[in-house]
């Protein structure tokens, strides 16, 4: 399963940010990501998928990585982040 949410499967779709704005990961709805590192676009970037509240990366290189969302948080890997409000 990719992006979407249901009963089973936490929503992650948008941007997530570490609380100094210096990382922002895009989860985006057809199970692809783009990380921002500082003033680096797209350092990272791959396809990602959600099982539960856990989220498994593969970057385009084929480095893999994970991460848990707890309580509206993603813990990935050594980085917290926090998601973005939409503006309306």
């Amino acid at each position: 399963m990719t992006a979407t949410a249901d009963d089973d499967h936490v929503d992650v779709i948008g941007m997530w940010v570490t609380a100094d704005g210096h990382i922002r990961q895009e989860l985006l709805p057809d199970g692809r990501y783009d990380e921002a590192r500082g003033e680096r676009r797209s350092a990272y970037t791959g396809r990602y998928t959600v099982t539960g509240s856990h989220v498994d990366y593969v970057d385009d290189t084929g480095f893999t990585a994970t991460g848990d969302i707890r309580d509206g948080v993603l813990h990935h890997e050594h980085l917290v982040l926090y998601r973005e409000a939409k503006s309306s």
